[in-house]
């Protein structure tokens, strides 16, 4: 079988059957209807989109899964809250070329796609510019020039959106042309997708990323225990057992994760499948979040608990980005 029809039929056949559509996402849910006209509301600003493997983790007729309130589009998110802004992190200011972003020593960023399989309600570029990024090989040849001319960048993060949402072919050309500039040792990406849309973890992708001359790095984003299950659990325990480093990254959200037993049943799980707790991150303040933060003294709080119940290789570093700082500032 080509591998353009393995695509097709498999991970892409998956995204074509998510759901997109506030009113089917409460019917599958059994919620009541009074959710709909909010959640209609908040989908114009940005649109729902869910897919059915993330949806069969969630509980029938519970509002307030943990699952559910990190897709599920709110009233909340049409308040306007002071200090949120479309570009909490200042993206704009770190871009050197088109969809190449320089923000710390030693490694900068591509904003591979701006094409996601899951649209995370507290997603920190929800309002990011995507159409103004490359879309093709050509387009990008902006981009590798600053990199291959600047030989104090040793690795490539690539996000988006997210990078895996790209074909294996066109994530293929693209990571073998980093991999032609010298100075490059590291591919890092950014993904969501072996938690919300597992099967793209394929013998295909797996081949290339082993076969880079570049070291592969995965971070995935789990933010809650019972996203580590089932055809999830698998994908990763299958990119670890290929020889991969994979790092998780989570943010805290209230009333999805701001628990000492979430965080620490997270932490466990993805230990036991070989992934390492990197960054709990507190809430990037962008436009339509603000019903999501969690205090830095509650942030503490678990962070402490953890430490008392896990060992400190399972014990994420707290952390938020500030703009114009060198690095991730520990909270």
């Amino acid at each position: 079988m080509s591998s353009d029809l393995i695509q097709r039929t498999g991970w892409a056949r998956s995204l074509s059957e998510a759901i997109r559509d506030p009113e089917e996402l409460l019917r599958e849910l059994q919620l009541p209807d009074d959710w709909l006209p909010a959640a209609r509301r908040a989908a114009e600003q940005f649109p729902l989109l869910v897919p059915r493997s993330f949806l069969r983790r969630m509980r029938v007729g519970d509002a307030s899964d943990p699952l559910l309130r990190q897709v599920l589009p709110l009233a909340e998110e049409l308040v306007e809250s002071p200090g949120y802004t479309p570009d909490a992190v200042d993206d704009a200011a770190a871009r050197r070329a088109p969809g190449l972003l320089h923000k710390y020593a030693g490694r900068a960023l591509l904003i591979a796609t701006g094409a996601c399989a899951v649209h995370c309600r507290y997603c920190f570029r929800r309002e990011y510019p995507y159409s103004d990024e490359p879309r093709t090989l050509s387009q990008w040849e902006p981009a590798l020039r600053t990199i291959a001319g600047d030989s104090s960048i040793k690795e490539i993060l690539l996000s988006g959106g997210d990078p895996l949402m790209l074909t294996d072919q066109r994530l293929d050309e693209l990571v073998a042309r980093l991999a032609a500039i010298p100075h490059l040792t590291r591919l890092r990406i950014h993904t969501r997708l072996p938690i919300v849309l597992p099967d793209r973890v394929s013998a295909e992708l797996l081949d290339l990323l082993k076969q880079t001359r570049l070291t592969p790095i995965v971070v995935v984003h789990a933010n809650h225990p019972r996203e580590v299950v089932d055809d999830c659990a698998e994908a990763l325990r299958t990119l670890v057992r290929a020889g991969l480093t994979v790092l998780n990254q989570a943010v805290l959200l209230r009333g999805v994760n701001d628990s000492n037993a979430a965080q620490i049943e997270l932490s466990e799980r993805l230990i036991d499948l070989g992934v390492l707790p990197y960054y709990l991150h507190q809430l990037d303040h962008v436009t339509g979040t603000a019903h999501f933060e969690v205090s830095d003294e509650r942030a503490r709080a678990i962070i402490a608990a953890m430490r008392a119940a896990l060992p400190g290789y399972a014990v994420p570093r707290l952390v938020r980005e500030i703009p114009g700082e060198p690095h991730k500032v520990p909270v």
